[in-house]
């Protein structure tokens, strides 16, 4: 019994833990869709769209899969593409010793934090390979983007709950 106590006392006060059991490349596609000739010099800078994305889903007790997606694409002239990619990354993690109203917070903010610089240097490489600067995308407030989706959804349950 003294030995389950303490075995018991010990987890309570573990510290939480994040760790990650894979990364992968789930998906992942590159265009360069005017070559030869969108590698030529152009007369103005590329207009640069970036569109990011955070998904999990729980795989066990406390296992979660999350994907980072990062979509953008180049255009000059706002019609000539000359480049478009979209990626998948993917990573499995491990929350441990975490409250479970933090749980949501750690998998959509902390997860996608530490997937972003492999994904940015994929990135980075394929623009790069397909004959063009790297595009070393900035660093992204994961904490603004999960704080904006969660006013997105609350506003869409208020909007449901107003015309239902």
């Amino acid at each position: 019994m003294a030995d389950n106590t303490a075995t018991n006392g010990a987890q309570e006060n573990a510290m939480p833990a994040l760790n990650a059991l894979a990364q992968y490349c789930k998906d992942f596609s590159f265009e360069n869709p005017n070559a030869p000739r969108s590698l030529q010099q152009q007369s103005e800078g590329p207009q640069i769209n970036l569109q990011v994305n955070v998904n999990a889903k729980q795989l066990a007790e406390a296992d979660f899969e999350v994907e980072l997606t990062l979509e953008g694409s180049a255009k000059v002239g706002g019609t000539e593409t000359l480049f478009a990619f979209e990626l998948t990354y993917s990573g499995i993690f491990r929350v441990a010793n975490v409250p479970a109203d933090q749980i949501h917070p750690v998998v959509m903010i902390e997860c996608p934090r530490l997937l972003f610089p492999f994904a940015r240097q994929i990135v980075a490489d394929a623009v790069r390979n397909g004959g063009f600067p790297p595009l070393y995308i900035d660093p992204i407030d994961f904490v603004a983007l999960y704080r904006q989706r969660a006013s997105e959804l609350q506003t869409e349950n208020k909007a449901g709950v107003t015309l239902s």
